[in-house]
């Protein structure tokens, strides 16, 4: 159908051809909510004409049933319209702060409109230069008004539609140009963004016309270089970003983005990117080629996240993310392979005449150098990382953690981290060779050291993946295990115990002076307590043999069990913990010491002192004993019901606690008849009778036998 049939059937001509326009036109209007989702506002007819009350030209759309008005929009030269596939068109509505979008029944509908709102958006900006005024006429004479003036552009077209050439770089050009990098489908934006790259004297001269317009402080102008260089911006083309980043554009391209006519000020990027950001050498840098990549990186980052954010769609976005992943990629690439380089910088961090200032820009350095390598693949990783490990960066990081400034500790921690999730077998290796003061040790010092809350966590996960039994493997193996327990884990089991209250002291007084302190007098903070409890839970499961030497040897546990006498209800939960981790490796030995020295006595006490209180610590303890249920433990269920059943009788009316019940009975009824007794007679005897000699003997034997057994 022709423009003129079309305009024929809207006046009433032929009924058919005006109810296929309609049909035509027939759209859903979506409007975006929170969360991502798009909500369905309706269904109906859109047109383009004068907006009630305005002198504007917008979109309105109609109803279907009741002929209301579901949308009505005036279209702006600011505004971005986006036509997705053949049948949608979308945009940010600022008014109503949210995105739009018509979808269309036909493509030939969406075709139609989408002509309309570009021929309506190129008059405004020739409105905007006095180049047209547009007064309250009917739509159609001024869409074909703004069709007539601009009809000299298609000399820039092939027969085919296809673009031949750009209009030259000229003031007076600047609304065609503008018109033709925002205008057109996929394809054209693909042949603008060629058109651009192959001409040499686009940027140039377009540089010269932003610095001309500034001198003569043409707001107007700037306005439009500024809408022209971010529509070329988003033409996402990797050929154009390679130009508008070189040394010769960038800053001119970044002054051209301060003219925002959105934004009331104008912008000092520049003045801030030559007054403030300074390139710092920790060391120098001979290549060039590296240093200009890092002084691009950072540029694309500066337009990325503070010039541009709001206006960046997510295609360049991902287009500009990755120039920063490929320019990291180089820049470490390039270094790592400079042997002069890295000999140079590892040689002046051991130099002993280095100011702490200068050592700690080279730390910094390093961290960042290690971080960015994740950029490169991953068989290169692993050959940077041993490299480093040649050059002596375990050696480094062991003078870093020693340290009293935060920062560089963090940056080892950090740089550790990254070796252990590229290979930990490098550091194991490193530590196992070492003699006296290990980096093992400072690793355990480092995690009851106050180094500040964003590192509490930080030594903690660097020891349990060093001593992961699932990742080791080697002739290094069990070594850097038997370290760890021969030197290291008797004094964070002390840590604890020394920063907990006595016995005879209650909790609610736990905050004294002896309280959160350890041998040394050093007041510990609960996080750490805390970690240190996940720290040895982990060894439980990970090294089930060498725990239960050590346990069997020394009162380890009630050590770890003084938390239940801390004010701090997470530390009294991880007590719980501890002993719910215990209890799950189902080891015989360990469940007899457990009852010999009624261990489950403290547990059952802060379960009955929180009462009925419904939290952690209340779930904890009731799902340590539904454990111990339904794992057929004989012997804690018991233990538990003979020794604290007048404490529990309190909360039978839990389930938990009436099964638990259940099941000490059914053992009584299986037994012989004269153990069948009631709960309370059983009970008086099991007080009485203590405990035997021959199961003293047997723990006295057993200790050294398990302890023999790990050795070999």
């Amino acid at each position: 159908m022709t423009e003129q049939e079309r305009r024929d059937a809207e006046a009433g001509g032929d009924p058919a051809a005006a109810t296929h326009t309609s049909n035509m036109q027939r759209v859903k209007v979506y409007r975006l909510a929170d969360g991502g989702r798009w909500d369905d506002q309706g269904t109906g007819h859109v047109s383009i004409e004068y907006i009630e009350g305005s002198k504007e030209l917008g979109l309105t759309v109609l109803d279907e049933e009741d002929n209301e008005t579901l949308l009505a929009h005036n279209i702006t030269s600011d505004d971005i319209y986006r036509k997705q596939e053949e049948t949608i068109i979308s945009w940010r509505d600022h008014e109503a702060a949210t995105d739009l979008a018509l979808s269309f029944q036909e493509a030939a509908g969406c075709s139609y409109i989408w002509e309309h709102i570009c021929d309506i958006q190129r008059n405004l900006q020739f409105s905007n230069l006095g180049a047209l005024e547009i007064g309250p006429r009917q739509a159609s004479e001024s869409l074909e008004a703004s069709r007539l003036m601009h009809s000299n552009d298609d000399s820039f077209r092939s027969a085919n539609g296809e673009f031949r050439e750009l209009p030259p770089v000229e003031l007076s050009n600047l609304p065609f140009i503008l018109k033709t990098v925002l205008e057109g489908g996929i394809t054209d934006q693909i042949r603008v963004a060629e058109l651009i790259t192959q001409d040499r004297d686009f940027f140039p001269k377009l540089v010269d016309m932003f610095r001309m317009c500034e001198d003569l402080e043409n707001l107007d102008d700037l306005h439009m270089i500024f809408k022209l260089v971010k529509g070329i911006i988003l033409l996402n083309s990797p050929s154009i970003f390679d130009k508008i980043f070189s040394d010769e554009f960038i800053l001119d391209i970044i002054g051209a983005l301060e003219y925002d006519p959105e934004v009331p000020r104008v912008q000092r990027h520049r003045a801030f990117l030559k007054d403030h950001v300074v390139f710092k050498e920790a060391i120098h840098i001979e290549n060039n080629s590296v240093v200009s990549k890092i002084h691009q990186t950072y540029r694309i980052g500066y337009l990325k996240d503070v010039i541009l954010p709001r206006i960046l769609d997510d295609a360049t976005l991902a287009s500009l993310n990755t120039m920063i992943h490929t320019n990291n990629a180089s820049v470490i690439s390039l270094l790592k392979d400079d042997a002069p380089f890295i000999r140079q910088l590892f040689a002046r961090m051991r130099s002993s005449d280095i100011s702490m200032e200068s050592k700690r820009e080279l730390v910094l350095f390093l961290h960042e150098f290690c971080t960015l390598s994740k950029s490169l693949p991953l068989v290169q990783q692993l050959r940077l990382f041993r490299d480093l490990s040649g050059e002596g960066v375990f050696e480094i990081i062991s003078d870093v953690l020693q340290s009293h400034d935060r920062k560089i500790v963090s940056a080892g921690t950090d740089i550790l981290i990254l070796f252990l999730n590229q290979d930990p077998n490098l550091l194991r290796s490193y530590i196992v060779q070492q003699e006296g003061n290990s980096l093992l040790g400072l690793l355990v010092k480092g995690m009851v050291t106050d180094f500040g809350e964003e590192m509490h966590c930080q030594f903690l996960e660097i020891l349990r993946i060093l001593m992961d039994s699932f990742t080791m493997s080697g002739a290094h193996r069990e070594v850097i295990i038997e370290i760890f327990y021969e030197r290291h884990l008797d004094y964070l089991v002390d840590v604890i115990a020394s920063s907990c209250p006595q016995r005879n002291i209650s909790r609610s007084t736990s905050n004294s002076a002896c309280a959160g302190r350890n041998a040394g007098g050093y007041r510990i903070k609960p996080e750490i307590l805390l970690n240190v409890c996940e720290l040895l839970c982990f060894c439980v499961v990970h090294h089930p043999y060498k725990i239960k030497c050590n346990f069997l040897m020394n009162n380890a546990i009630e050590k770890i069990l003084a938390l239940t006498r801390r004010k701090e209800k997470f530390l009294v939960v991880a007590a719980v913990r501890f002993m719910r981790t215990i209890i799950s490796r189902n080891d015989e030995h360990l469940i007899r010491l457990v009852v010999k020295f009624n261990l489950l006595k403290p547990i059952i006490d802060v379960f009955v002192e929180n009462g009925d209180r419904y939290n952690m610590l209340h779930s904890g303890v009731l799902e340590l004993l539904e454990y111990i249920r339904k794992e057929n433990i004989k012997t804690l269920v018991i233990y538990v019901t003979e020794s604290f059943w007048d404490q529990l009788t309190k909360f039978e009316h839990f389930g938990s606690i009436q099964a638990f019940k259940l099941k000490y009975q059914q053992y009584l009824e299986s037994a012989e008849p004269r153990l069948s007794a009631s709960v309370p007679d059983v009970r008086k005897k099991a007080e009485q009778r203590g405990l035997e000699k021959e199961e003293e003997d047997y723990f006295n034997e057993d200790r050294v036998l398990l302890c023999s057994e790990v050795i070999l």
